[in-house]
Parts: structure tokens; C-alpha cells; sequence
């Protein structure tokens, strides 16, 4: 009886692919015990069996030389081995190099079957494979799949339990090559063939001076590519449909209520020039809707939709390999971009991420970076809300702030963080085809989950904000902080409510701006300062959740420095 099912290979080989292949979307991901080494588990349906699906961590041997390899090897040990199924999985366009860990599962008398994996690439490379006779030397099951496309995921379903354990003599390293050797002249044909114009472009995308045009390219086309549709999402959809149908509705309501009473204030909020404004009213049925639904879901959609072409094309891996050097400067490597790209929608997802980084040093400082100088999709709506209406100038001025307070404060991290950070080690995968369909489902469960994390959130920081002006209590906050804001940042007293309010959410307290008349100079410097500090409760809790209190403590006392020092360079060095 299987009872687990693992699928082990190289990295880069669509592990991931054919995990949500066998066991859709819902997953559940976990530490391995004792390890910041993150483990997914689903379950997949055979016949009326439930079988348990683990997806370990890449890894190119059994003999560990690094701590996810030595998850991999204590998991397959850990199961009886007539309880489990081990589905080696292989990049059909290098075979000789993942045959090493085939040959060594086999070894070990696990009983294994094999899924030559992106069959669509070997034929675009010219990589013939005899997969008959593959079979007849391995004596276990070899199936040829395209996890993207599906093929052969079924007929590597109905041939599991066809697998069983190999006696097969422990050869040493160089028998296992000579081995592989034998095998590769007697399986694989290669034919010539001429590059085609995506795989120019692939070697164009790795080399300095060209790759760093493409991704500059990439990058500004995705920032238009977003601002584009979630301007579009607004102007189309979100407006017509508050301003046409809603606000109706509302009206009445605010009519009935009495504009006096407790309930209109908490529900409608205040009434500008005898009229609901949704961006200054501050209500739980107004601001509330309006700047989650109106102002920030459609620069989400738009975000996480090109972030997710950005991933399924193939072009985040190489965006790593050629901001390695300038990140190591920072004590990170190369594929922390991945944590900080997702951070740029939202800042929780783009700390959890930085579970795939090695060291907790390495996790601390991109946290750190992530919170403090990289804007959610959010916040960056709402920046360009209020500064977009002088100049692009000034929306451009708070990126280049916040780029300039990243390298700088990552410098200082690494030069005074103690730890290690390891050499990236990634191979490359090839430019493809995203599937529509696999696009769409990431889409709807990461919108999903932002509006689950966020929508309460909101809802709650507007009936605080509400309680607290209607209690007149901010009056509390503001005169302990009024010099300070005044003094050094050149705001205006009422600014301490906002910039107290961004503690818990970012997008209510940019909306408490709009009614404060500010210069551009100060709109200018107050979204900096809410920029630096953390986005949200959910940050902090996340933050708390993956690195602990202490480095939460940390953190949140480099912020208030940070913040101190920017927002007062910024007002006496601009005129």
C-alpha cells in the first residue's frame, strides 16, 4: 500500500510543475523539523486511494552538501520503503548529469520511477532519447512528460505502481560516471540544429552589458504594464461602478443616519462640502471599500499578473544571476530579488519568501530591506495618488530615495551583521511559453489571499482612525510628536496622525492626507516616511512569525533611524 509518494531531482527540473500537476493547489508548506528548509505536502487522489505528496528540495545527490540536500536524504529514510514511491524527476535536456542521482536512488533500493521531464525542450535542442531502451537498462518505469502541458502526467499515474526496488551494486564515483557514460551512447542521439530566436535572446539575457539592457527593458515595460491596466481597472470598472452605483446607495443611507450622529460617523464618516467624498470621508462603508476595491485591488491585479508572466516566462532566474555581484555587495545573493520583486506587491509574501535564502542572516537583512525600502503595490497606488498630480518627477524622486536608503542601509547590514552568505548556485532555465491556465490560478489565489490578509485590516485601521477623531485622541499623538514632525520634517502637525496611522495601514493613512492641503515639497517627504516605515500590522507579525522578536526589535529600531535621518535630510535639502 503507498502511503507517500516523494519527487526528488536537480533543481530546475519542474519539480514544482508536476507536484501541482499531481495535487492542484491545495497545499500545505512547512519547515522541515529543526531547518528553515520549506517543505510542500498535498494529496493526490488514485482510484480511492489518498497518497501523500512531498515535494523535496532540489538536490543533485544523495551524498548531502547542503542543508536542503540533507532534508531530502533524512526524508526518504524516514518512510518504509513498501509504503513509498520515489518519482525521480529529469531534465530531458541533460540527461548525463541527472542520471548521477537516478543511479544512486536506484543504489540505495528505492523503488523509483522516472519522468523525463520537458520533452518539449529536448526536441527543441535537438536531444533524441530512446526512452524503450532507457527503461529496459534502469529496469524501472520512464515516462517522457511536459509538466506545463500535461503530457504524460496520467501515464505516469497508471504506471506508480509498477515500480519496485532495483538490487543494483553500490558502484564508487567513478563507476557511477563510466556507468552513465555507457548509457548516454546507447539512448541519446543528438542532431544539429540552428538557434531559433528565443534561445538568442536566452544567451543575450545572460551576458552583462545585453542582459542588463533586457532587464532594464523588462523591468520599465512591467511598471507601465501595471500602471496601464490598474489605471484601466480604475477608470473602467472600479469608478463607474462606486461613483454610478454605489454612491447612490449611500447617499440615502447618509440621508437617513442624520450627518450628527455616532453610527453616520463610523458608517459614512464626514461629509466634504456637504457631499461623501470616498478618498476623505474616512467611513467603513466609504474610504473603507473605496481604497481597497478602488485605489489598491486593481494595481494588485495588475501587478501579480505580470509578476507572474515575469515567472513562467523564465525571466526572473536570470534577472538573479545578473544582479549577483551588485547584491553580494549587500550580503545577499542574486535570487533574493525573487523575495524583494514579490515585496514590491505585497511585503508579507515577500518576507516569507525569503525562507529559500540559506543563512538567517541572509533572511534578516532582506527582510529588513524588504520592509523598510520596498513600497507594496499599495502604497506605491497611493503615491502615485498624491504626487502624481504635480509631476512624474516627484513619483520618480521617491523610487530613486528608496533605492538610494536600499543599497546604502544593505551595505551597513552587511558589514555589520553577523553570519554568512553562500555562493548562488542556480542553473538557468529556458525562456517558455507561460500556460494561460496555470497563469490565471496563481492570479486568483494570490488576489485571494491578499484581500483575505488585507480587507479586515482595512476595515478595522478605518473604525480605529474613526473612533479615534470622533474621541478627538489623536490630539494625544500629535502634540508628543508635533516638534519632532514639524522641526525636522517640515510638516504640518496634523501629518502625525497619517504617518501613526501607517503603522497599521498604509493606504488609510495616505487617504487621511488628501484633506491637509499639502505642498508638494511635504507630500513629497511624508511618502518617503511612509515608505520606510513597516507597511502594515501583517508585516510585523510575519516578521515576528519567520525571524523571531529580537530581530523584529531590531528592525523596527532601524526603521525609526532610518526614517529620522531621511525625513530630515530630505527637508533641509530640498528647496
Amino acid at each position: 500500500m503507498i502511503k507517500k509518494i516523494f519527487l526528488i531531482g536537480n533543481p530546475n527540473v519542474g519539480k514544482s510543475v508536476v507536484f501541482s500537476r499531481l495535487t492542484g493547489v491545495q497545499v500545505i508548506s512547512s519547515n522541515y523539523s529543526g531547518t528553515t528548509v520549506e517543505i510542500m505536502r498535498g494529496v493526490l487522489k488514485l482510484g480511492l486511494q489518498e497518497i501523500e505528496v512531498v515535494d523535496l528540495p532540489g538536490t543533485y545527490s544523495l551524498e548531502p552538501s547542503s542543508k536542503a540536500e540533507e532534508v531530502a536524504v533524512s526524508m526518504l529514510n524516514e518512510c518504509a520503503i513498501d509504503e513509498m514511491v520515489v518519482i525521480n524527476i529529469i531534465d530531458s535536456t541533460n540527461l548525463e548529469r541527472n542520471l548521477y542521482l537516478t543511479l544512486q536512488l536506484l543504489e540505495a533500493g528505492l523503488p523509483v520511477v522516472v519522468a523525463l521531464n520537458m520533452c518539449d525542450e529536448a526536441k527543441h535542442h535537438g536531444v533524441s532519447l530512446e526512452i524503450d531502451k532507457l527503461e529496459k537498462i534502469l529496469k524501472i518505469p520512464v515516462i517522457s512528460t511536459c509538466a506545463i502541458t500535461g503530457l504524460g502526467i496520467k501515464l505516469l499515474l497508471e504506471r506508480i505502481n509498477e515500480s519496485k526496488p532495483v538490487l543494483r551494486q553500490k558502484f564508487s564515483h567513478q563507476e557511477r560516471w563510466q556507468e552513465i557514460g555507457a548509457i548516454i551512447e546507447q539512448v541519446q542521439r543528438l542532431t544539429h540544429r540552428h538557434h531559433t530566436l528565443r534561445e538568442i535572446l536566452e544567451d543575450a539575457s545572460l551576458k552583462p552589458f545585453s542582459g542588463a539592457l533586457i532587464a532594464v527593458g523588462v523591468i520599465l515595460a512591467s511598471f507601465q504594464i501595471v500602471r496601464f491596466i490598474g489605471e484601466s481597472l480604475i477608470n473602467k470598472i472600479a469608478d463607474p461602478i462606486f461613483f454610478n452605483v454605489y454612491q447612490p446607495l449611500l447617499i440615502k443611507l447618509s440621508s437617513f443616519l442624520g450627518e450628527e450622529s455616532f453610527i453616520h460617523h463610523l458608517l459614512i464618516g464626514d461629509l466634504i462640502n456637504s457631499k461623501i467624498d470616498f478618498k476623505q470621508s474616512l467611513g467603513i462603508l466609504t474610504t473603507a471599500p473605496y481604497i481597497e476595491f478602488a485605489m489598491v485591488l486593481p494595481y494588485i491585479i495588475s501587478f501579480y499578473f505580470v509578476l507572474g508572466l515575469l515567472e513562467d516566462i523564465g525571466i526572473l532566474p536570470r534577472l538573479a544571476m545578473l544582479l549577483d555581484n551588485l547584491l553580494h555587495r549587500i550580503g545577499l545573493h542574486g535570487f533574493a530579488i525573487i523575495p524583494v520583486l514579490l515585496g514590491l506587491g505585497c511585503n508579507v509574501p515577500g518576507i516569507l519568501a525569503t525562507r529559500n535564502l540559506e543563512s538567517k542572516r541572509e533572511r534578516f537583512i532582506a527582510a529588513t530591506l524588504i520592509s523598510i525600502g520596498v513600497p507594496c503595490v499599495a502604497l506605491q497606488a497611493m503615491i502615485f495618488g498624491l504626487l502624481g498630480k504635480f509631476s512624474g518627477y516627484y513619483v520618480v524622486g521617491v523610487y530613486l530615495v528608496l533605492l538610494a536608503i536600499w543599497l546604502v542601509l544593505g551595505m551597513i547590514l552587511n558589514h555589520t551583521t553577523k553570519g554568512y552568505s553562500p555562493e548562488l548556485l542556480v542553473e538557468i532555465p529556458p525562456y517558455r511559453l507561460p500556460s494561460l491556465v496555470t497563469l490565471g490560478k496563481k492570479l486568483f489565489f494570490r488576489i485571494k489571499g491578499f484581500l483575505i490578509e488585507a480587507a479586515p485590516l482595512v476595515l478595522l485601521g478605518v473604525l480605529v482612525v474613526n473612533i479615534l477623531l470622533y474621541f478627538k485622541l489623536f490630539d494625544f499623538f500629535t502634540g508628543i510628536f508635533a516638534p519632532v514632525v514639524k522641526g525636522l520634517f517640515g510638516l504640518p502637525k496634523e501629518a502625525v496622525v497619517s504617518l501613526v496611522m501607517g503603522l497599521f495601514r498604509k493606504d488609510v493613512a495616505v487617504g487621511m492626507l488628501m484633506p491637509l492641503a499639502m505642498t508638494a515639497k511635504q507630500l513629497f517627504i511624508t511618502a518617503v516616511l511612509l515608505a520606510i516605515s513597516f507597511p502594515c500590522v501583517a508585516t510585523f507579525i510575519v516578521f515576528f512569525k519567520e525571524l523571531g522578536l529580537r530581530d523584529l526589535i531590531k528592525a523596527t529600531l532601524i526603521m525609526l533611524v532610518v526614517a529620522l535621518v531621511c525625513g530630515t535630510l530630505l527637508n533641509f535639502a530640498i528647496h
